[in-house]
């Protein structure tokens, strides 16, 4: 009998993990943003056309590539960022697969050009449908440009089911607007057809970066850190919350993420002043060991998983809880989830404007300490 199991190839496999990996034009303009930052970039510029069907073109300012590194970067799992299996079970980076830009350039025609800041002379591939068909030197400024086009030529039943042209840009403005509030150090300029759409400046704070986000929206700045765990966080009062959680940004080590456990949370937080199925406006930003955060749990990266899900999530309702200015008429939440009116002892709450201290009563059931985990 002949065999029927057999091999795939090289191409027939970055195709299948574009599938993954690529689902839309907003997906690549977020792995290339995230190799920008990876590259130590403190200007991004991202240029679309046709809702990035026809374009999409990113150029950082980051530490480029040498021209071995160029040619390496667009084969399968070939990555700067890891090296061995510890290194991936404590991952500081946005990017670690080596997925990228194999699973762009299988599905696109695809060129890159880059140059290290100490080098003379930059490098260029150019990869179509899978196919190194190009490797030659070029001149260009330092950094790194990638420019994709045509994405979804050779898989016709996938670009059909993409959107409208403005629906494409505008997923792409929101994956910007993500990056931005995740790293408010960083400019980025996004233009469309020829025009500015989206400008974000360097700025010195999350706070800063919220307001220019949430325009003049009141905020509740908050800043917390207890048991190994940095909370910063940039909320709106309550009377601006929306139903579902579309409107509250998360981050964890700088990682832009999809968690519900942890927006309902931040909602509790906010005890009965929210409606059922509302959540606050605004940014929440958690900073932790990166050995109790596993980053490899979804494809696109948008997921994560932490080692002590149950006391991490307690923990931040509890400290957001803390900050937050005290209703008028009480919190009836608390009192019946706690059978106390507060939610922490003896915290020093900080707010916008200043230091807040003030002793808040003790729980009547406190929850476990989160304790990460010792690397050693």
């Amino acid at each position: 009998m002949a065999p029927t199991v057999r091999l795939l190839d090289d191409t027939l496999i970055d195709q299948i993990a574009a599938g993954e990996v690529i689902e839309r034009p907003a997906n690549l303009v977020k792995e290339l943003l995230e190799n920008a930052i990876d590259a130590q970039a403190s200007s991004i510029t991202v240029s679309v056309e046709d809702g990035g069907r026809a374009q999409v073109r990113v150029t950082d300012d980051g530490i480029g590539m040498s021209a071995e590194d160029v040619t390496l970067s667009v084969q399968r799992h070939a990555t700067s960022k890891i090296a061995s299996f510890d290194d991936l079970v404590r991952v500081s980076t946005l990017g670690f697969r080596g997925e990228a830009l194999p699973s762009i350039g299988s599905v696109s025609r695809m060129t890159i050009r880059s140059r290290p800041k100490d080098s003379l002379e930059g490098s260029r591939v150019l990869v179509e449908g899978g196919e190194l068909r190009d490797s030659s030197p070029v001149g260009c400024p330092p950094g790194t440009t990638v420019e994709v086009n045509d994405l979804f030529y050779n898989v016709p039943a996938r670009k059909k089911f993409l959107r409208a042209r403005q629906t494409e840009t505008s997923r792409i403005f929101e994956v910007c607007q993500r990056l931005a509030l995740s790293h408010p150090e960083l400019r980025l300029v996004v233009t469309s057809e020829g025009r500015t759409a989206r400008q974000y400046l360097p700025s010195g704070s999350l706070a800063e970066r919220a307001y220019q986000v949430f325009g003049d929206l009141a905020l509740e700045e908050i800043h917390a850190e207890r048991d190994g765990v940095i909370l910063d966080a940039v909320l709106a009062a309550a009377e601006h919350a929306r139903a579902g959680a579309r409107h509250l940004f998360l981050f964890v080590n700088g990682r832009p993420v999809n968690d519900r456990r942890l927006a309902r949370a931040i909602a509790f937080a906010y005890g009965d002043r929210l409606p059922p199925g509302h959540y606050p406006r605004g940014v929440v930003s958690l900073r932790l060991a990166p050995e109790d955060v596993d980053v490899n749990a979804h494809p696109q990266k948008t997921e994560v998983r932490f080692k002590r899900a149950a006391q991490l999530v307690d923990l931040v309702t509890r400290l957001i809880a803390a900050r937050l200015p005290a209703s008028p008429a009480g919190d009836a939440y608390w009192d019946a989830r706690m059978g106390a009116p507060g939610p922490l002892l003896n915290v020093d709450a900080t707010r916008a404007g200043g230091a807040l201290s003030s002793a808040v009563s003790e729980v009547a059931q406190p929850v476990p300490e989160y304790a990460p985990k010792n690397p050693n």
